[in-house]
């Protein structure tokens, strides 16, 4: 919504307060047309300190996403009605194929929040620069697909025990249908 919209202080209703927040994590696509399903083709992460009014960018295939990444912290600008000042984080780690943008979007991010932000105390100060650390790309993957399952899992049990005990194989069932007195029959 932010990339493709004229005016960004339309989407202020539609948003949640923003300006509240001290940190906003943004992954940036480079897609240019919304009407293609798959009109990107590279993931980076924005990770921008309201706080201090930086938009930290990190790219695994510096400097792919540089324009896109520059846009979006423009339309927050413009969004939030303040000046931010964008950086190109040039010691981001780097991918070694051309397909795990997305798994370096999400070990970055947890880096930052996880194991930086949330781990300092109020008021003090975090490093931002990543020092071209290494991903495991593949463990990464691995623990992304054991958290996905763990929460499936989790939903299972929560449905089973909300009274809606049965789960549903969307495999074996076939699709609802329209029924007759239906207006679009």
């Amino acid at each position: 919504m932010l990339m493709m919209t004229p005016d960004p202080s339309t989407l202020s209703d539609a948003l949640p307060p923003l300006r509240s927040y001290t940190h906003l994590f943004l992954p940036i696509n480079d897609a240019t047309d919304l009407d293609k399903a798959e009109g990107g083709s590279h993931w980076t992460l924005l990770l921008v300190s309201l706080v201090d009014g930086v938009a930290f960018h990190y790219d695994s295939l510096t400097p792919s996403n540089t324009a896109p990444a520059q846009a979006a912290t423009r339309k927050l600008e413009q969004l939030l009605n303040i000046r931010l000042r964008y950086l190109d984080m040039e010691d981001a780690p780097q991918q070694e194929n051309g397909s795990d943008c997305g798994v370096f979007v999400c070990a970055v991010m947890e880096e930052l929040l996880l194991k930086r932000l949330l781990k300092t105390k109020q008021a003090g100060t975090v490093d931002m620069d990543m020092g071209r650390g290494r991903v495991d790309a593949r463990r990464k993957r691995h623990e992304m697909v054991e958290l996905i399952e763990k929460l499936r899992e989790k939903a299972v049990r929560t449905e089973s025990q909300s009274g809606h005990g049965h789960r549903h194989d969307v495999q074996s069932q076939s699709p609802p249908r329209i029924g007759p007195g239906s207006s679009a029959l």
